[in-house]
């Protein structure tokens, strides 16, 4: 008895994976709700490390199953970890689709080539989005622009007024709902 499962990911709680459920059911792949399987984690967390599709992998999918995604990147953003989870998977008898390649079943010759070219290109596209962000970093503190968290000017003041009035580091972080490190680094600050 071979079953459908459709897994679903979304990165942010403002997201919803129903967008991801109509186009499996276009597509013919319409399952019941325990076998359409939704989490809200990034694709930048290992497939195995995400407790949705952990729990799916080692209760749910038996020998003969189909796992469907709409898109190879709802596995994960890195090229060896969905090449490895694919794999994983293909051994345990478990047959992979994804609905976004033009050969969609991944566990034939074909789509293990297409899948390695599209993992490929996500992982230079990854790579890609880092140089521009240190690029991006470079170039701000070049035009002398302070990067990172902006200062707690307020803070300072009202440890360094406390601090004055003869108060310990612990009883200013009392006062001031915050944590002794916090009051730590603002003690010897000058306002």
């Amino acid at each position: 008895m071979s079953r459908t499962f459709v897994y679903a990911r979304v990165s942010t709680e403002d997201q919803t994976t129903s967008n991801q459920r109509i186009e499996a059911e276009a597509r013919g792949y319409k399952v019941p709700d325990n076998r359409f399987i939704s989490e809200v984690v990034s694709g930048g967390v290992a497939a195995m490390a995400r407790p949705e599709f952990v729990s799916l992998v080692n209760h749910k999918l038996e020998t003969g199953d189909t796992l469907v995604v709409t898109k190879i990147d709802r596995l994960g953003r890195d090229n060896i970890d969905v090449q490895t989870t694919i794999k994983s998977l293909m051994a345990q008898g478990i047959k992979v689709v994804s609905l976004d390649l033009p050969s969609n079943d991944l566990s034939s010759a074909e789509g293990q080539l297409v899948l390695q070219m599209f993992t490929a290109f996500a992982e230079f596209e990854k790579s890609r989005i880092a140089e521009r962000t240190q690029a991006g970093l470079e170039r701000a503190k070049a035009e002398g622009k302070k990067l990172g968290r902006p200062e707690a000017v307020e803070t300072t003041k009202k440890v360094q007024e406390l601090k004055a009035g003869g108060f310990s580091q612990s009883k200013v972080a009392e006062r001031l709902g915050v944590t002794v490190i916090t009051v730590k680094r603002h003690w010897n600050k000058i306002v």
